[in-house]
């Protein structure tokens, strides 16, 4: 077992949990043998669904009924005590029980909890909420999402050598560029707290990326760069209204699609191209965003998402573990 990514899993967080915590740790498990989970929540429950579809060898339950509501506060998710699911979970990777901790719960909830248990990298001030996202030549790291409303310079150049580490442990071979969310390529665009930055990103050489200017919201499918830097406020709306845009267009195609015999004859001539271009588009596979700045890994799986959605987070904590995320941080910070 010492070879194994032990991944902690809060069962009990997100939409039909532990349903579809369970099922997306069997559809994992069936391609990754190489991981062992500590699954924590209802023990009944999650044997009910777990019971003969993978050796005893590769997980454990621990038993707790108590669990955190995706309509309680963190406050309120807090003071629920230290028998939660969550709350258990999270402190199996403070204990070094397990890797890193993953949970489709309540994302104000996580952090919070988080927070009480684990202590943040030296020199990195505040979390940083992080994320996949596609663009034309693969995917981008893009970092706050909205974890930190209002962020100082020195907070933005941490979140540069965060994203950097997590998209070299993510993909080994490549050497990042690094852009700073803008409203314009110039260097005189923008407020004072991004003009620092650049200053700072400009200034600091590093060689485990390239700093690459500012980048606009409409180049972020591009592809030219690969850790995107913004506070939390701008991250946030971003993501929301490219969540938005993509459910649009595959709502709008599939509409014109089905409207008319000639658009159903035409979605059958091209179904292949149409069903590579909804793939492309699947929330699903780019589920699983990260808490940077802690000194252990904490994954945040969306509460919506089905099985294969909770399985591809899987993936993500196990390619984390294995690219040595956290020391990268400490290393390079």
């Amino acid at each position: 077992m010492s070879d194994f990514v032990k991944i902690a899993v809060d069962a009990m967080g997100g939409d039909n949990s532990p349903n579809k915590i369970i099922e997306g740790i069997i559809h994992n498990h069936k391609k990754n043998k190489n991981v062992f989970f500590k699954i924590f929540g209802i023990k009944d429950k999650i044997e009910e669904i777990i019971d003969k579809k993978i050796d005893k060898n590769f997980y454990e339950i621990i038993h707790t009924e108590n669990f955190v509501l995706s309509s309680d506060s963190p406050l309120e998710a807090a003071k629920k005590g230290k028998n939660t699911s969550m709350w258990l979970a999270i402190e199996s990777v403070k204990k070094k029980n397990a890797d890193i901790v993953i949970s489709a719960g309540n994302t104000g909830a996580l952090l919070v909890i988080a927070k009480l248990n684990l202590n943040m990298i030296q020199n990195i001030d505040k979390p940083a909420l992080s994320a996949l996202w596609p663009n034309k030549n693969g995917m981008s790291v893009v970092l706050d999402l909205g974890a930190n409303i209002d962020c100082s310079s020195k907070n933005l150049f941490d979140f540069s050598i965060m994203g950097a580490a997590l998209y070299t442990s993510l993909y080994p071979n490549e050497k990042p560029n690094i852009g700073l969310l803008n409203i314009g390529s110039e260097e005189l665009k923008g407020n004072e707290t991004i003009k620092e930055t650049f200053q700072i990103l400009n200034e600091k050489k590093s060689n485990n990326y390239n700093f690459a200017g500012y980048i606009e919201g409409n180049q972020i499918m591009d592809g030219d760069i690969n850790v995107i830097i913004s506070d939390g406020f701008t991250g946030n709306i971003a993501l929301k209204t490219a969540e938005g845009t993509a459910n649009f267009i595959v709502r709008e195609l599939k509409k014109t699609m089905s409207n008319s015999i000639f658009g159903k004859l035409s979605a059958f001539l091209n179904f292949s191209n149409l069903n590579k271009f909804k793939k492309r588009l699947d929330p699903r596979l780019y589920n699983g965003a990260i808490f940077l700045g802690l000194d252990s890994p904490v994954v945040k799986s969306h509460g919506g998402t089905d099985f294969i959605g909770f399985s591809n987070s899987l993936d993500v904590c196990n390619k984390i573990v294995k690219g040595n995320l956290i020391e990268k941080i400490k290393r390079n910070i």
